[in-house]
């Protein structure tokens, strides 16, 4: 079982990233929504810069955010900065399009847009907008081609699943454990107890809100009324529907995955939501990994969250140890 870490894009993120590849981390994955952070491929760079052997990623990039030919330079350019370092994996959308005030890709442009970076990094031509297209970079402008850079495709359902068996190097969810793939990724945001520390506690408030709060967001998004089945659901969801409907999904997302916003934090009730969580006690967590890889998962992909991200991923490193 495989150890990465999550990270947006950060003014801290190489010192963070240095920490996580002292702690032995694999993989450093780094979020990719316009709208929340700032430019992945830029902090990769930093990344790659600042360290010298853990993996680097981005999870998840999105096709309609970024032109294919825009991603395949990218990755170009990654490859030859830290030959054999990276991964990628490509879904349908969350932030990164809700942002926007867009829903999710379909699975068929999503797997078409894979088709040609896949093809584009293989040094093939393409068509494009009806005209043929490849990349052409230069000697010494980056990356030799063909490039073999990991694809991994984030999926949860059905659709999903069967694009990352016929296109994908890999799968990563974030929701249950996918089995059947050599290279299966679980999203796990979480926190290590101290001896003795209730899920009650401030601490466990400020590390676990984020991701709870995600759980609503997700929740409302998909279901509506459905988040009323959450704690506190009925109220938070008449919190949120006090915001003008063409902007309610900026508030929603507001700090998403870095803190708790303050309409958010009324109504999270972490303490009962936290078992939904990769949290416990350093005992806890080893037995849950264990059981996550009896599920069919090779790589925990740990999201450190709050306001102390550099205690988050020493305490989990030296967890599961």
């Amino acid at each position: 079982m495989k150890l990465s870490c999550s990270l947006p894009p950060s003014v801290n993120l190489a010192n963070q990233a240095r920490l996580a590849e002292s702690l032995g981390y694999e993989r450093v994955w780094v979020g990719d929504s316009p709208a929340l952070y700032s430019d992945p491929w830029v902090a990769l760079s930093q990344v790659a810069a600042n360290t010298s052997t853990i993996g680097l990623g981005v999870a998840v990039l999105v096709p309609s955010t970024r032109h294919v030919m825009v991603n395949a330079a990218a990755i170009c350019g990654i490859e030859a900065q830290a030959p054999g370092r990276l991964a990628v994996a490509i879904g349908t959308g969350f932030t990164a399009r809700r942002l926007f005030g867009k829903g999710p890709l379909s699975w068929a442009s999503t797997a078409d847009y894979i088709r040609q970076l896949k093809a584009l990094l293989n040094g093939e031509t393409i068509t494009l907008d009806g005209a043929k297209t490849r990349l052409m970079h230069p000697a010494g402008m980056s990356a030799q081609l063909p490039l073999k850079t990991p694809i991994i495709v984030a999926a949860n359902g059905p659709k999903g699943i069967d694009v990352a068996t016929e296109l994908g190097d890999g799968v990563m969810s974030v929701q249950a454990p996918i089995d059947g793939f050599g290279w299966s990724a679980l999203l796990q945001p979480g926190t290590v107890l101290d001896d003795g520390e209730a899920l009650d506690s401030p601490r466990v408030f400020e590390a676990l809100g984020p991701a709870i709060a995600t759980f609503y967001h997700g929740a409302y998004e998909a279901m509506g009324e459905g988040v009323d089945g959450f704690p506190n659901g009925a109220a938070w969801r008449a919190m949120i529907e006090q915001f003008p409907a063409d902007e309610q999904h900026l508030y929603l997302h507001q700090e998403h995955c870095v803190g708790v916003n303050d309409h958010d934090r009324p109504h999270l009730d972490v303490a009962n939501m936290a078992p939904l969580t990769f949290t416990g006690t350093a005992a806890e967590l080893k037995q849950k990994a264990a059981d996550l890889e009896a599920a069919g998962v090779t790589e925990i992909l740990y999201m450190p969250l709050g306001p102390d991200v550099e205690r988050e991923l020493t305490a989990m490193a030296r967890a599961l140890a």
